[in-house]
């Protein structure tokens, strides 16, 4: 049973019926023998209503897959992902995207993910680049590899580089790829004491420099602008 949910790929959609619903969200049979876990937190844009007004009991609802695991357990959105769903971002990824924004120190790349990547200047072409505006303009498409992906903020570095070029880095730890994992143990929890409210979540302090800073300020206008 765990490897039908494990062909399951991120981002697909599917459809269930509710077996039953708790603190933490529902329960849903989508098939694949063992029941899937709609988090409270995944209602996408229906989240400012109660729970119990978006999904009830026995109801057949159509949902989108969040997460798996190598468990089996499945791990459902009711928010339609974008066409590169974040949990499948990589490093050493490769993707056509297009220019949205040219600044300074770099290109923003829209290539299908719930938010832009930037290209640094220094990683716009294996030479030297002087200008951004050189290399690429808003509208061109290029072909771009991820070299670092940020869980908090959410922020995708990209380079326009040959891979013989690519820097060895790291990702930094993606805490929301264990969210759904969390949730799962919440809900387990929930469906044998109804009576446990208790959720506890970790944060982390990230500690940004004023250049990333002036970047999501950036970014977030180009969001904005580009939603106009």
């Amino acid at each position: 049973m765990a490897g039908e949910a494990l062909a399951l790929a991120i981002g697909a959609e599917v459809t269930g019926k509710v077996r039953r619903l708790g603190l933490y969200g529902a329960l849903v049979d989508i098939g694949t023998g063992q029941d899937a876990l709609l988090h409270i937190s995944q209602l996408g844009e229906q989240e400012k209503r109660a729970f119990a007004d978006v999904v009830q009991q026995d109801s057949e609802i159509t949902a989108w897959v969040y997460k798996t695991r190598r468990d089996g357990h499945v791990a459902l959105t009711l928010d339609k992902p974008p066409a590169v769903p974040w949990q499948t971002i990589k490093r050493g990824n490769t993707y056509t995207g297009e220019v949205i924004r040219v600044e300074d120190f770099g290109v923003f790349v829209d290539f299908g993910a719930e938010r832009p990547g930037m290209v640094h200047v220094s990683e716009m072409a294996d030479g030297y680049v002087k200008s951004p505006g050189d290399v690429a303009a808003v509208g061109q498409e290029v072909e771009v590899r991820v070299i670092k992906k940020n869980g908090r903020p959410r922020q995708i570095d990209l380079s326009m580089k040959s891979a013989a070029e690519e820097p060895e880095t790291i990702d930094d730890e993606d805490e929301e790829d264990d969210v759904p994992t969390a949730m799962a143990q919440a809900f387990q929890r929930a469906m044998r004491q109804d009576d446990d409210s208790s959720d506890r979540s970790n944060h982390r302090k990230i500690a940004e420099s004023n250049h990333r800073q002036k970047q999501e300020e950036i970014l977030a206008r180009t969001l904005r602008n580009s939603q106009a």
